[in-house]
């Protein structure tokens, strides 16, 4: 999860083998704030329902098969580069992009160390 700003807030570890849509829950837990930018990957209905109920804006690339289409701000949508140059930017540290940590523990704490050095630059 990024600010605004592009800065870095947190993460959530997930295993490789699930969707990303299942770190949503925890990452968005006890957070507050007014939009939601993501991809496609993040088209799920729980998620914008839940949006929906927090009073937070949905700007959401949609899945073309959506049978309820919703407006998107176009504007707004061009924003989540920030996101996406955020994660290129920790992709630069060569132990991040190979995922050379074996461990959870290890990994977590090397993307801690990025993420700071990424935000601290």
């Amino acid at each position: 999860m990024t600010d605004a700003l592009g800065n870095f807030v947190r993460f959530e570890l997930l295993p490789g083998n699930r969707y990303d849509t299942i770190g949503v829950a925890p990452l968005i837990k006890g957070v507050t704030f007014k939009a939601l930018l993501a991809d496609k990957a993040f088209d799920a209905n729980w998620i914008v329902e839940e949006m929906d109920d927090r009073g937070t804006k949905v700007v959401i690339s949609q899945r073309p098969k959506r049978k309820q289409p919703r407006e998107i701000d176009e504007e707004m949508y061009k924003w989540r580069h920030l996101v996406e140059n955020a994660f290129a930017k920790i992709k630069e540290f060569k132990g991040i992009a190979m995922r050379a940590e074996k461990t959870d523990r290890n990994f977590a704490a090397m993307l801690n160390l990025c993420m700071a050095v990424v935000n601290w630059r």
